[in-house]
């Protein structure tokens, strides 16, 4: 059977676990990248992984702190800890990044800042360990690239992004990649990326369970990226599974 990575999945929202492996199993997701977004979701990414025995799908962590997940201080800094404690399980860090959409968020100069102060810090733990970041960006695209850039991590990936073209631009000749997910189906922005940036930087996800999107909806990602790029959706696939493979190590 065919086989699928899925680059970017969150599977502790999912309420039964096993039965969506299994169906990713009998689907041909061989593999899942598990983005964490606070301490409880990279605590609990850690029990899936350690729960689930099967060959397949395999799973890899990605341990990070969410910017609208920076509340308080104190559970900012144990989310941190648990990062850099467990850091040798994971394969990135991330979802990590800055927020400007947010109504709380964008009219306050404090809260910009300490969006970037907790993203540069994990940026920081990315470049010591040499693991790539997973970057989200939405409202503030050019701060988050320019931070990266900064940062001199090695590898990044900017993860759904949706953002404006010369900022795409600048993420490509810095080396970095962007990755699409199922709305290529109903967003112009997405689809305008997805037909600028060229097959050797672009990951597939499906950001599961956000609008509902399961691991096996990254066929339906891989099926709409062919149909905009006129490639057979056979091609596409090495394309995409040996770009996740080389950006991850896996």
């Amino acid at each position: 059977m065919k086989s699928i990575i899925d680059t970017h999945t969150h599977l502790d929202e999912i309420l039964d676990v096993p039965s969506l492996l299994a169906s990713c199993a009998s689907l041909g997701v061989g593999e899942l990248i598990v983005a964490g977004t606070d301490l409880k979701s990279n605590q609990r990414h850690c029990d899936i992984r350690k729960q689930h025995v099967l060959a397949s799908p395999r799973i890899h962590l990605a341990l990070g702190l969410h910017p609208g997940n920076i509340v308080a201080l104190a559970d900012t800094e144990d989310c941190l800890c648990f990062i850099r404690e467990h850091i040798h399980e994971a394969i990135a860090v991330g979802e990590m990044g800055l927020d400007y959409h947010y109504k709380w968020v964008k009219e306050d100069e404090d809260k910009k800042c300490a969006q970037k102060d907790v993203f540069a810090r994990q940026l920081a733990m990315a470049k010591e360990f040499d693991r790539p970041a997973i970057i989200h960006s939405r409202g503030a695209y050019r701060d988050a690239l320019t931070m990266a850039k900064a940062s001199g991590v090695k590898k990044a990936n900017f993860h759904w992004y949706t953002g404006p073209i010369d900022v795409l631009k600048d993420i490509l000749d810095a080396g970095f990649f962007v990755c699409v997910s199922p709305s290529l189906e109903y967003s112009p922005e997405a689809r305008a990326v997805a037909e600028f940036t060229p097959f050797d930087r672009i990951l597939v996800e499906t950001d599961t369970p956000v609008r509902g999107w399961k691991p096996m909806d990254v066929w339906r990602t891989l099926k709409l990226l062919s149909a905009l790029k006129g490639v057979a959706e056979e091609e596409l696939l090495v394309v995409v599974n040996r770009n996740a493979q080389a950006f991850f190590s896996l």
